[in-house]
């Protein structure tokens, strides 16, 4: 557990100083909701949280040198616990919940606090939402949790309203892009080959534009960025010529991250649309789109059209409905938008 990771990221420094501040005077709230959308360091401040909590140092905390601290380092304390999906898992179950509230009822094996975190929160299914409450509601001595969620979470009300919320925002784009560059320079720095020369794009910010903002997962994406962006390109382009099986290139893009290609999609028609409208703007391609008067309402109409198919397949995406069919309609629907 590389707890330390978090101080290395400015847009947490005002949430590391407020919950420092409250474990100083020794109000560490008891049950914390971190509300993150991906690739903002929420795992990591939980995992910060969770060293402010048990390092046993009578100074600056973190130490990252205490017993306590190398224990979580090598993620073998026993009073720190994290609950996350399992692997090929729809939902958290609720057998998960029912463990971490058992551990989280016996003592302190050091004599301090105990630790729960939950990432993707909203991943809970009513019976493990209903178990965690009462452990909200009449929570141990000296207990701390923390439950990390996207800001359009599922939670329950009950669940939600019985904690702290602290919401994660992106930070300045500036700020962003500069994080970028010194932590590849440092990955670089210290590879002994060109690997992680390998991980940079030509330029960070179709990668950050691409994450939303978020760092750490624009980090993720590197040199992704551009092939992605070819891809794509070549697949919107034989989509509008009709010369591709719709079925197929949905069934391609569904093996090949779909979440990723949805964001890059929404960022292209955000970007035509401006183009639409007269505005050169872009960062990821300069590429100009100008139409004819007579055909810019009905194109920036059927761009609209698919921007809003584009959001909700996105927002469909953790529901039953049949993926690789909603793809496919979406991509039919969207041919209109794409003729040139």
């Amino acid at each position: 557990m590389d707890f330390l990771s978090a101080a290395s990221m400015p847009w947490l420094e005002g949430a590391r100083q407020r919950l420092y501040a409250a474990s100083s005077a020794e109000r560490l709230p008891h049950s914390l909701l971190l509300l993150s959308k991906p690739g903002l360091g929420a795992e990591q401040l939980a995992q910060w949280i969770t060293a402010l909590a048990l390092c046993e140092s009578q100074g600056s905390r973190p130490c990252g040198a205490c017993a306590a601290c190398r224990l979580l380092r090598a993620d073998t304390h026993p009073d720190s616990h994290v609950v996350r999906i399992e692997a090929d898992a729809h939902q958290i179950k609720v057998d998960q919940v029912r463990e971490l509230i058992e551990a989280l009822a016996l003592k302190s094996y050091r004599g301090g606090f105990k630790v729960g975190v939950i990432e993707g929160a909203e991943l809970l299914n009513a019976n493990g939402a209903n178990a965690f409450l009462k452990t909200l509601e009449e929570p141990t001595a000296d207990t701390v949790l923390i439950l990390i969620a996207t800001p359009n979470h599922r939670l329950p009300p009950t669940v939600a309203s019985r904690c702290l919320r602290l919401t994660l925002q992106p930070p300045a784009a500036e700020v962003a892009l500069a994080w970028l560059e010194h932590a590849t320079a440092h990955l670089e720095a210290q590879a002994e080959d060109a690997a992680a020369d390998n991980a940079r794009p030509r330029s960070w910010k179709a990668a950050l534009a691409l994450a939303g903002g978020a760092p750490l997962l624009a980090a993720e994406l590197g040199a992704e960025v551009e092939a992605l962006d070819a891809d794509m390109r070549e697949s919107l382009g034989l989509l509008a010529a009709d010369s591709v099986d719709v079925t197929l290139l949905a069934e391609r893009w569904m093996r090949s991250n779909p979440a990723l290609r949805i964001a890059w999609l929404e960022n292209w028609i955000t970007r035509r649309v401006h183009a639409s409208l007269g505005e050169s703007l872009w960062h990821q391609s300069a590429e100009p789109v100008r139409l004819p008067d007579a055909l810019l309402k009905a194109k920036i109409r059927a761009l609209f059209e698919l921007l809003d198919a584009a959001r909700d397949f996105r927002r469909l995406a953790s529901t039953g409905v049949n993926q690789q069919l909603a793809l496919e309609a979406l991509l039919l629907g969207g041919r209109p938008a794409l003729a040139k």
